[in-house]
């Protein structure tokens, strides 16, 4: 990783926009300890469900879809409350395209994982290309919140399939005012929306010597629309995660 001489700086603490881990086996936890350098979470976005009797208005009908392509745990999450809130029990034929493997493996909470067609790809929409092209004739269902990621829903459209978003979550910019005199070395990031809370709340942000760290696509891209600087993108060959991503960060900058 090159970093310029004059972003080239310690780093005493990070600020990850993620709920707190339920457990201490984070890998955060471990960079922390490893690096000795203090880590927060604060989740920057909260979400809402999309209620049985709202969704209906929608006027989409699940049975009429064969596939779902999940683009987050969130929407997976949302999908099956849906369907469990409209008496709606998912075939066992139906296919799942997710975006990542960890999306794919999430699953397992809802599905028999061995006994389901689960496709997925490493962070981006032409990573399912080729799967998608031998399964060009499925009705896709896409579920998503009313801040859908563009990028795999306009590449599906773009591309001819037959997919229909559904917007099963709202989300909801979260109230950081507490953080008005707080400032962290690393702020990284997971969304779109994460960056839209963060100007919400601070309108008047100026980067300065904050290092910035995004993961994904779409993440990346809200970030260069702000005329931010990028130090820490994610995922990269060489570093998949988002705490892989920092630790090369944390063996120039911290040595």
């Amino acid at each position: 990783m090159q970093l310029s001489d004059s972003r080239r700086k310690k780093v005493k603490n990070v600020l990850v926009t993620l709920p707190k881990p339920e457990t201490e086996k984070s890998p955060y936890y471990e960079l922390a300890k490893k690096y000795n350098v203090k880590v927060d979470f604060r989740s920057f976005i909260h979400v809402d469900a999309v209620s049985a009797k709202d969704f209906r208005k929608e006027k989409i009908n699940l049975a009429d879809f064969s596939s779902v392509v999940f683009t987050s745990r969130n929407a997976a999450d949302h999908f099956f409350r849906i369907c469990e809130e409209m008496r709606y029990d998912v075939p066992s034929e139906m296919k799942y395209f997710c975006l990542s493997e960890n999306i794919a493996l999430y699953l397992q909470k809802y599905i028999q994982y061995r006994k389901r067609k689960i496709f997925f790809g490493k962070q981006t929409a032409a990573d399912l290309a080729e799967v998608l092209k031998k399964n060009a004739s499925e009705k896709f269902l896409y579920p998503c919140s009313d801040m859908a990621a563009e990028e795999m829903l306009k590449f599906m459209q773009d591309n001819g399939y037959d997919i229909t978003p559904a917007v099963l979550f709202r989300t909801v910019c979260s109230d950081l005012s507490d953080l008005a005199d707080v400032f962290y070395d690393v702020i990284a990031f997971f969304s779109p929306s994460s960056i839209q809370s963060l100007y919400k709340n601070f309108p008047t942000f100026v980067q300065n010597d904050t290092r910035i760290a995004a993961f994904g696509v779409s993440t990346q891209k809200a970030i260069h629309e702000r005329n931010l600087i990028l130090d820490i993108p994610a995922p990269t060959p060489a570093a998949p995660s988002m705490t892989m991503a920092i630790e090369q960060y944390l063996k120039i900058a911290n040595k």
